[in-house]
């Protein structure tokens, strides 16, 4: 059973309605207030969700013309020159569903350690033009692995990333035999439960190498066994080559007489030399199978989605965790009844989250509290920060939603 002990992080590692149910279960509003609590919570996520998909219409535009996967025709003239970037936009999005960027001097640590598969991955970062790599949920495991062919068994801790999302442009005149065809040289993946030290499998155009010790399992024997044959069935008959070769040559006068034992015994000679070879080749490219085998079997577990489908789920992972955040500040000033300022909010939630739960959280108060001012949910006075109540709270989201669209002007004035 693997052992687990969590970073602290900004992803709270809860579901959106378990956070409401565990807010609720603390007991310290009535039963017709956590009636309109949860009322409350519906259309802020309603409003959250409505916002949101214009974040996501923002992306399908900005990623259209570099899809690999667009399975719809593109038509020029009504295209129109944007002045964000999609991966800016990408940035942004992983920033508000929690993810923290990888930066290329972390990439290259990850590289230098010891892989938890036992392979050894070389990635060439001259075919990229860009390369973005973004975590969220970090956290030390301790797991036995088997080593040795199993023999032995070894226990190891390493650091391990719940997700990861993976943005990769390729440059210019560097096509991906799987790309070519497709519109655009990019990539974009998420995976989950990656450990820190093989990043590097989660890379295109990766080469596997060999290790020091599998070079040993395969160079140790072959020099045993390159010395016996040399010393029994090939020493015979490279001796006897040599001597012909002299002869032809002109470095000594004596004749080599080549008579039908002697060729049988080079021909022999010279087969079980080249089955040695071709056997040292075949435990070369059968143990490189082996690696690949193993490097597959893991991608295939550890890949949840690709390309477009990618910044659906984070979309959601985003829309997720600022309103999880928005529930929490609001719940806890509402119960509480007030906070000092930000630090003091701040630490109550990350203590009951510590506490309670037994969970690392690093609560962004200043993100949950600007969602808050920006809905006029929440005021900062003399005595500290308050928030109104929770029946002004659902008519403020009510009036917002109403105010999304303002054709039905009869209903407005009602």
């Amino acid at each position: 059973m693997p052992n687990r002990s969590r970073q602290r992080l900004r992803f709270i590692p809860f579901r959106k309605k378990d956070i409401i149910e565990m807010c609720l279960a603390t007991g310290k509003l009535s039963g017709a207030d956590q009636m309109r609590f949860r009322e409350f919570c519906r259309l802020l996520q309603s409003i959250f969700h409505f916002e949101y998909h214009e974040n996501l219409e923002q992306l399908k535009d900005l990623y259209a013309p570099i899809n690999p996967d667009r399975d719809t025709r593109k038509v020029g003239v009504f295209t129109e020159e944007v002045d964000v970037s999609f991966t800016e936009t990408l940035h942004e999005l992983l920033d508000k569903a929690n993810y923290e960027k990888l930066s290329q001097q972390a990439i290259e640590a990850a590289f230098e350690e010891s892989s938890l598969f036992q392979v050894k991955l070389k990635v060439n970062f001259d075919n990229f033009d860009e390369v973005l790599l973004f975590t969220r949920g970090e956290s030390i495991h301790t797991e036995q692995v088997k080593m040795f062919f199993g023999l032995l068994k070894k226990e190891i801790t390493f650091s391990n990333f719940d997700r990861v999302v993976i943005y990769i442009k390729y440059k210019d005149g560097v096509m991906p035999d799987a790309a070519k065809g497709k519109p655009g040289a990019t990539m974009l993946k998420l995976f989950q439960n990656v450990p820190r030290a093989d990043v590097e499998m989660l890379f295109p155009d990766t080469r596997v190498a060999m290790r020091n010790i599998d070079k040993l399992f395969i160079g140790v024997p072959a020099i045993v066994g390159a010395a016996a044959i040399l010393t029994t069935k090939v020493g015979a008959s490279l001796i006897l080559l040599g001597s012909l070769m002299g002869f032809w040559l002109g470095l000594h006068s004596e004749e080599i007489e080549l008579d039908e034992a002697r060729m049988l015994a080079i021909i022999a000679g010279l087969g079980g030399l080249g089955s040695f070879i071709w056997k040292q080749f075949s435990n070369f490219k059968n143990r490189k199978l082996v690696f690949m085998q193993s490097l597959t079997q893991n991608l295939y577990f550890k890949n949840l989605d690709n390309n477009a489908g990618v910044f659906h789920r984070l979309v959601d992972d985003a829309e997720e965790e600022e309103c999880k955040e928005a529930i929490l500040a609001y719940y806890f000033l509402l119960a509480e009844g007030r906070a000092t300022d930000e630090q003091d909010l701040d630490a109550q939630v990350e203590a009951w989250f510590s506490e309670r739960w037994e969970s690392e959280v690093d609560f962004e108060v200043d993100d949950a509290l600007a969602k808050l001012k920006k809905l006029n949910l929440v005021e900062q006075s003399g005595e500290g920060l308050s928030v109104t109540s929770i029946e002004n709270a659902c008519e403020l989201l009510d009036r917002r939603w109403d105010e999304y669209f303002k054709f039905n002007k009869n209903g407005s004035e009602t």
